[in-house]
């Protein structure tokens, strides 16, 4: 534990930052460069897409199911009937309810958490 502390300090943390900028810059240059040649209609991007909607939807239900922290205290039948009247929300015109969506199971999270 005290090597971690020890790299971390003085230069080590600022040397550690520009690693990993570089690193991160230097996979989105590839992925820019290589972005012109790629076909999103392949089965390939079709198969990321399903299986970055599945991720998704399984962070979500464990979000709301199997919460942690402040979330963790509100009873789970409050989290499920909060989802419900968002997706109803969203459902009333899906192309632009996504925002009035979010914001009515922020508002209502909230509201429970002044309440109680």
């Amino acid at each position: 534990m005290n090597a971690i502390q020890s790299a971390l300090s003085g230069w080590g943390l600022w040397i550690a930052l520009v690693g990993a900028c570089l690193g991160t810059y230097f996979c989105r240059a590839i992925g820019v460069t290589l972005s012109q040649r790629i076909n999103q209609d392949s089965e390939i991007f079709r198969w990321l897409a399903a299986v970055t909607y599945a991720m998704v939807a399984a962070l979500t239900v464990r979000l709301i199911v199997l919460p942690l922290g402040l979330m963790a205290t509100v009873p789970l039948w409050i989290r499920i009937l909060i989802c419900v009247l968002s997706i109803v929300v969203m459902m009333s015109r899906p192309t632009r309810r996504l925002v009035p969506a979010l914001l009515t199971g922020t508002i209502l999270m909230v509201s429970y958490g002044v309440i109680r």
